[in-house]
């Protein structure tokens, strides 16, 4: 299993600017720190018609492999000789951005494979290396993107949060498993609690987690009184990542996530009013009371 450290010392030095088939990098110029929204000055005339892709700022980190989820800010314009207009930033939203290689747009996976953590990207994508035929609202099939993207980090599918702790229990339901490993739960029998409650595993040794950060998370779920895993990230081998405090997950997650530190475990048992009231998941019904147990990888 690949390790990553959550600090890295970035190497901001300028790239030879070559793509891996040894081609010329896109012919736009990029200021601006690592970590801090690019400055792109585009060139007269027309996009290369070709996907093209260069290392700016080279980092010192892990290496990005294709099964990664990769953090990273990042700015997407449409690229048309005109005013090539911003499309998507992650500066703006105020928190970066999760890429799922085996799961994102052809060229923004193929631009990232290969490089380090620290490093910063340019990728210039034609219209079959972006979206295809069938690109998002604002967007037609025939337009060329370019992207900056600064990679903060990238988390291999047994990504594992270290900490100080072990095997515990949160409202009778006991925890089995250690920093690291698969949690196995076993729920009691009987009525499960009203009320949300929460106990923290392992304890992380990294920095309290912030309302608005993003978080890359390891997760297993159960519904109260079943054996089966509801849902796993242990078993699907894919780290998710999500903002936290903002509404974007259940809020027994907002609640019981924010404060804790980088690198915790945290238990939680969830009754149906702090789950998913909005819409319910398959196999979940509106009366479930939910069990997690939650490995804090990372936030930013």
């Amino acid at each position: 299993m690949r390790t990553r450290a959550l600090l890295v010392v970035f190497s901001l030095v300028l790239a030879c600017g070559c793509t891996a088939d040894g081609g010329a990098g896109p012919d736009v110029t990029v200021g601006g720190d690592f970590g801090a929204r690019p400055q792109i000055s585009f060139p007269e005339g027309e996009p290369p018609g070709e996907p093209r892709s260069s290392e700016r700022m080279a980092g010192s980190g892990e290496v990005v492999d294709p099964s990664d989820l990769v953090v990273a800010h990042y700015t997407a314009h449409v690229w048309d000789g005109g005013d090539n207009r911003l499309v998507a930033s992650s500066f703006e939203r105020g928190a970066p951005a999760a890429f799922p290689l085996n799961q994102s747009v052809t060229g923004v996976s193929r631009a990232l494979q290969g490089h380090r953590v620290g490093s910063r990207v340019v990728a210039a994508l034609p219209p079959q290396e972006g979206y295809g035929p069938n690109p998002p609202g604002g967007l037609t099939a025939d337009e060329t993107l370019l992207y900056v993207i600064d990679v903060l980090g990238a988390f291999p599918p047994g990504a594992a949060a270290q900490g100080t702790g072990g095997p515990g229990a949160v409202a009778g339901v006991e925890v089995a498993g250690g920093p690291g490993e698969r949690p196995a739960l076993a729920a009691p029998d009987g009525a499960p609690p009203a009320d949300l409650r929460t106990k923290v595993l392992v304890h992380g040794r990294g920095a309290a987690v912030r309302q608005g950060q993003l978080l890359v998370v390891q997760y297993e779920s159960r519904i109260w009184g079943s054996g089966a895993a509801l849902e796993s990230t242990w078993q699907t081998g894919r780290p998710k990542a999500f903002q936290v405090g903002k509404g974007a997950v259940i809020k027994a997650w907002d609640r019981a996530l924010t404060g804790v530190r980088v690198g915790s475990r945290v238990a939680m048992v969830v009754p149906p009013e702090l789950g998913y009231p909005g819409g319910l998941p398959p196999l979940v019904k509106p009366s479930d009371t939910l069990v997690f147990v939650v490995d804090v990888l990372a936030a930013y």
